[in-house]
């Protein structure tokens, strides 16, 4: 090991420790604001909900802030579409635009710093084709690293949302035949079905907040749908509409909807549980069947080239 690659190995070390120093001084906690949660419990509550909650994003906003400049979309239409995601996502934050695009541009410039380093400190002989794909690559798989996190919370949250919906339905058919308005309904509903879907609760719950806030009853189910960014929730919110303009039976349109959505949910299901044979056949052919054939065709060909081929270098 020369010069040169003990340096690079120190350097990098540096780089690290500094880098855990800093998220830990960032990100770690505070002895002071434990001692405060202590003295006063349900302050610290209100101010912070949840551990972990405002305080660490408020810190992840501050030190994305200065990258989120090289990458924030400044046109209004671009900001308006990621909002849409950062709510059918469960950020309703407005500085996280702020912390995902700093994010993104965090990990595309760091990454292949390290990578480059990395490279440098094991010796690897590279060419500079090679190592111009290295940096572009990992820059790229960087950038759009945030990009598949984000669809992934997105696509488990319309999951969660659409399993417990037509649960929610059933509880708002039985409050609505029961006789209770509609918007009474949704708020029952709301504190009922949170001990199934969290998420669910707390979108019926923003309707409600809505609903008291003076919004008419369409304006506040097409927010929801809008949060949501579930198909059923919007066929749902249509069906509502159609209902109170047309003046037709509520109780009876959440019904049909709920035994619809049932049995789309059970269509889901089937599906889902049709497909793992085919999703198997890849593990089995590439993890199982070398094995298998390894110990069942084994011993046999062994035997083969123990027998014949001494036998036919004899008949030789």
């Amino acid at each position: 090991m020369n010069l040169l690659q003990i340096g690079v190995l120190i350097l990098l070390f540096c780089s690290v420790a500094a880098l855990a120093m800093f998220a830990f001084q960032t990100f770690g906690p505070n002895a002071l604001r434990g001692r405060l949660r202590r003295l006063m419990p349900a302050a610290s509550a209100a101010a912070d909900p949840v551990v972990g909650g405002p305080t660490w994003w408020r810190r992840a906003e501050k030190v994305s802030r200065p990258f989120a400049k090289l990458s924030l979309p400044e046109g209004e239409f671009e900001q308006g579409s990621f909002r849409v995601r950062f709510f059918n996502a469960g950020l309703r934050d407005p500085s996280a635009p702020t912390v995902y695009f700093g994010t993104k541009t965090a990990i595309a410039v760091v990454l292949p710093v390290v990578l480059y380093l990395l490279a440098n400190a094991v010796g690897a002989d590279l060419s500079f084709n090679a190592k111009l794909g290295l940096l572009l690559g990992s820059a790229a798989f960087g950038y759009y690293l945030p990009n598949l996190v984000l669809s992934s919370m997105i696509d488990r949250r319309k999951r969660e949302i659409f399993e417990s919906f037509p649960d929610a339905l059933d509880l708002m058919t039985v409050c609505v035949e029961a006789g209770l308005g509609m918007d009474a309904a949704i708020k029952k509903v709301a504190e009922e079905i949170g001990h199934k879907s969290l998420v669910l609760s707390e979108e019926l719950h923003l309707v409600s907040l809505d609903l008291r806030a003076g919004s008419d009853r369409q304006r506040a189910l097409r927010n929801l749908a809008m949060r949501t960014g579930v198909d059923e929730v919007q066929t749902w919110v249509a069906m509502l509409i159609q209902s109170d303009r047309f003046g037709t039976s509520i109780g009876a349109s959440l019904r049909i909807h709920s035994d619809m959505l049932r049995t789309k949910r059970r269509q889901r299901a089937e599906e889902t549980a049709a497909k793992i044979s085919v999703k198997l056949m890849f593990p089995l052919m590439v993890c199982i069947f070398p094995a298998l054939l390894m110990v069942l065709a084994g011993p046999p060909f062994i035997q083969i080239y123990r027998v014949l081929i001494p036998t036919m270098n004899g008949g030789r």
